[in-house]
């Protein structure tokens, strides 16, 4: 295969995933608390034979976040809980401590608050937050502290990573830190609401066909290339 052959086949292989990516975002558009991600392709640049051009590939191997807040919505759900601003909820899971802003939770049967997949949520200490079975007029006032007929019970903590470089998707919608992490110093939560994903459905189909079409574009090129190609063998061999 030629240098055109390789050009392609490279950009084709980062839309590829990009198709996935953009797919997965529309998967969940009304998942709450996802972050929508985007592919970043990069140039790689090979230096060719003497006195020709060098050859330069586009890869598209990175993922990115966009971090940007979306939408809040009212469940009036009594441990449903919103974040404006910065900061994310911590969980205890089975692979260790994982981030996200999805704040759907409820009481497990030993009174502990967890999200829909079971995860502990951890207070501001890094312990699990209990809640009586018997506790009534739950309130959450704006800075994460839990409290039942005016007895507080806890506080709900809001971290960040230290380094926001080192925060990558584990699954769904948490997030893994491979670095420390810091307790945000104005938490802003609200109790009875939770975050809606950021991705605009519209937005990643409109994206979705104008990667279509260069993916297309690059399939027509493929085929012209091994045509040309086919062309030169059968006049050469004449």
């Amino acid at each position: 295969m030629d240098n055109a052959g390789y050009v392609t086949l490279t950009r084709m292989s980062g839309l590829r995933r990009e198709m996935q990516v953009i797919a997965n975002n529309i998967a969940n558009s009304t998942t709450a608390g996802y972050r929508r991600e985007g592919m970043v392709f990069s140039e790689f640049v090979v230096r060719a034979e003497r006195h020709e051009p060098s050859l330069s590939m586009a890869l598209g191997n990175t993922r990115h976040t966009y971090l940007l807040q979306g939408a809040l919505s009212q469940t009036n759900g009594t441990f449903d809980m919103a974040i404006e601003g910065e900061g994310y909820f911590q969980l205890e899971t089975p692979q260790g401590p994982r981030l996200t802003r999805a704040g759907t939770f409820t009481p497990n049967a030993a009174g502990e608050l967890v999200n829909m997949d079971g995860h502990r949520l951890l207070d501001a200490g890094g312990a699990a937050i209990f809640v009586p079975p018997d506790a009534r007029s739950v309130e959450i006032s704006r800075d994460g502290t839990l409290s039942a007929q005016g007895q507080p019970l806890g506080q709900v903590g809001l971290v960040r990573p230290v380094d926001p470089v080192t925060m990558s998707r584990a699954a769904g919608t948490l997030f893994a830190v491979d670095g420390a992490i810091e307790p945000v110093e104005a938490p802003n939560m609200l109790q009875g609401f939770v975050e809606e994903s950021n991705v605009d459905p519209m937005l990643e189909l409109t994206r979705m066909i104008e990667v279509q079409r260069a993916y297309e574009g690059g399939q027509r090129l493929l085929d012209s290339e091994d045509e040309r190609i086919k062309s030169v063998i059968q006049t050469l061999g004449r």
